[in-house]
């Protein structure tokens, strides 16, 4: 069983999206659904279907002037390593396998690497 570990501002969020619902998706079309859809993918209440990732993407990149979800990833796990998160962390939260390709998401800026080094420099914790 997979573990997802929700940000507490997604974790607010979540019940005004839900909305007391019990199934359906929670992102939905602006139009109906086709007939052949499984019935998981249809809200019962409109009708409506899921909306598909490449919706979500374009409708992001609308919304953000042209950032992608693919962009998103690489942020959320740079800020997650500039943040102290270990490799093991990381390797679960992104679902990668390898460290190579994790590497090619967590960029860590020298800004950060800068500040994770000073506060492990052992003359600047006796000041």
């Amino acid at each position: 069983m997979d573990v997802i570990v929700w940000r507490t501002g997604t974790a607010r969020l979540l019940p005004r999206l839900i909305g007391g619902r019990r199934s359906g998706p929670v992102f939905t079309t602006d139009r109906r659904a086709r007939v052949e859809l499984p019935p998981a993918d249809i809200d019962s209440r409109s009708g409506k279907a899921r909306l598909s990732y490449r919706r979500a993407a374009e409708l992001f990149e609308e919304a953000t002037g042209g950032w992608t979800l693919h962009q998103l990833r690489h942020s959320a796990l740079t800020h997650a390593a500039e943040d102290g998160a270990n490799t093991s962390t990381l390797l679960a939260f992104s679902g990668h396998t390898s460290v190579a390709s994790l590497a090619r998401y967590a960029r860590v800026s020298s800004e950060a690497l800068g500040r994770w080094q000073a506060g492990r420099d052992p003359a600047a914790r006796k000041r």
